[in-house]
């Protein structure tokens, strides 16, 4: 434990940020860095619990109380090797995860948590101007071919897991870029991709052969894929959109957030946008969806100089703290107010939309909106809404964004060449704990297998997928060994 009393002494405190007014001028990250000082006061009020919750509340099992002991310490090769060895990409996680770590953190049932994801990344960016984090090629190689389908934070940390343990992998990505959703998702003002082309290099430095502008189902048939490859890892995502369909849901003016963001994305990093130009400057925006996504489409929608910026939601507005329902330690369902929001945008809870308004030419030029009341259970949680009277009326919209998530991956193609099967909700589906699919040799891991989730929890699907790859590589199968098991504890 860094200091006994660390707790005691030091409040919480953040990085500071570029002004709202100053950072929506450019794309850069306006997350500045701690100070040494400063560092090392948050990394002391590490408590180093008895039974450290934020162990489980983070999907990696990341050793926090230890690495915060090393910062504490500013022994940054021991930081880096604690952080490193359960985390492969804490330059991402550091910068976009939510931080189910810190609600699950023991300190904050009474006062703030520790700031356990700045903490991990100030020891990522340590390591990396320290010269710390090199390649490290294999020293033997199994002479076993993996072939990685989707370049996401899955698919990155099975191959570069994969990789480790000496197979040769192979990275299939249909853009011509890896990263999927942090290169064009993740807009630059929260994730330069500057981050992502470093990590991307020291892989390919380790071994890891990508191949961009390839879809696997399409370039490749999955056939041939299986012919030429050990084993096969479904890492594309969950990248269907939820629509929204009702009248006028086909004038040009609507369109899903991901084709807004991947546009605005590209244009950042000089790639030429080929598709119809998505522009809000001078436009009434409304986005559609009160998650991470719509709240990109905010801040985005802000940097490019909207008129106006108004964000719904259809469930009622979340509490500002816990409530009976969700209890220590577990992820509170709360209130957020991102830093898009804080550069300017109207909020509203319980608004169904009923229609997009056209003129005769077929664009936008509103939305007819309702309030909802909704009904709850008796732990709070809300079960079934009703219009209020009186409530409904247009409001003007040029653009609008549909931000409501995603149902399941792309079936067509490659899926339904292999002949997966799916689980009730669309997606692919592997054996629980195994991530082995009904197709010899096929194992699937990230939002393809769980559905829509966390970048921290896609790296560990990634993570865990590898260890089961590289078990049946190794001729274990199915827990069948314990010995085996005990190898990768």
């Amino acid at each position: 434990m860094g200091k006994v009393t660390g707790f005691k002494e030091f409040d919480r405190e953040l990085p500071s940020k570029r002004s709202p007014e100053e950072r929506i001028k450019d794309y850069k990250e306006f997350n500045l860095m701690f100070t040494e000082d400063k560092l090392n006061n948050q990394a002391a009020r590490c408590m180093n619990c008895g039974i450290p919750f934020c162990h489980s509340g983070c999907p990696l099992g990341n050793i926090i109380p230890e690495f915060n002991d090393a910062v504490y310490k500013e022994n940054w090769e021991e930081a880096y090797r604690i952080l490193s060895s359960t985390n492969n990409f804490p330059e991402f996680t550091g910068r976009i995860c939510p931080a189910p770590c810190e609600s699950a953190c023991v300190l904050g049932i009474n006062k703030p948590a520790v700031t356990i994801e700045e903490i991990e990344k100030h020891i990522i960016e340590i390591a990396y101007a320290k010269g710390l984090v090199k390649p490290k090629v294999p020293l033997v190689r199994s002479g076993k071919t993996v072939a990685v389908i989707g370049s996401g934070p899955a698919g990155l940390a099975a191959a570069a897991q994969l990789n480790k343990a000496g197979h040769l992998v192979t990275v299939f990505e249909r853009d011509d870029r890896a990263g999927g959703l942090l290169r064009y998702g993740i807009p630059d003002f929260k994730l330069e991709k500057w981050v992502v082309d470093r990590r991307i290099q020291i892989m390919e430095e380790e071994g890891v052969i990508f191949k961009y502008n390839t879809e696997v189902g399409k370039d490749i048939r999955a056939n041939q894929l299986l012919a030429d490859f050990d084993a096969v890892v479904l890492a594309g995502g969950s990248t269907i959109p939820r629509n929204l369909p009702v009248p006028g849901r086909e004038l040009k003016g609507v369109y899903y957030a991901m084709q807004f963001l991947k546009q605005q994305n590209k244009r950042v990093s000089n790639i030429e946008v080929q598709d119809e130009e998505i522009i809000t400057s001078g436009k009434d925006v409304i986005v559609i969806g009160g998650g991470d996504t719509g709240s990109d489409c905010v801040g985005t929608s802000n940097r490019q100089g909207a008129k106006s910026i108004v964000q719904f939601e259809l469930m009622p507005k979340p509490p500002v703290s816990r409530t009976e329902s969700m209890p220590w330690p577990t992820y509170p369902m709360v209130l957020k107010t991102s830093s898009s929001h804080e550069e300017g945008c109207e909020r509203s809870w319980g608004v169904n939309t009923k229609e997009f308004i056209g003129d005769e030419e077929g664009n936008l030029t509103g939305i007819r909106v309702v309030d909802v009341s909704w009904e709850t259970d008796v732990f709070g949680r809300a079960i079934k809404f009703a219009e209020v009277e009186g409530s409904e009326r247009i409001l003007p919209a040029q653009r609008v964004f549909l931000a409501m998530g995603f149902v399941h991956p792309q079936k067509e193609g490659l899926l339904e060449q292999l002949g997966v099967e799916f689980d009730e909700r669309g997606n692919v589906r592997a054996q629980e704990g195994l991530y082995q699919t009904n197709v010899d040799k096929v194992f699937a891991a990230g939002d393809m297998r769980r559905g829509q989730s966390l970048v921290v929890w896609a790296i560990s699907e990634g993570r865990e997928a590898a260890r089961r790859v590289d078990q049946f590589l190794s001729g274990y199968t199915a827990l069948e060994s314990k010995d085996a098991e005990s190898m990768y504890a």
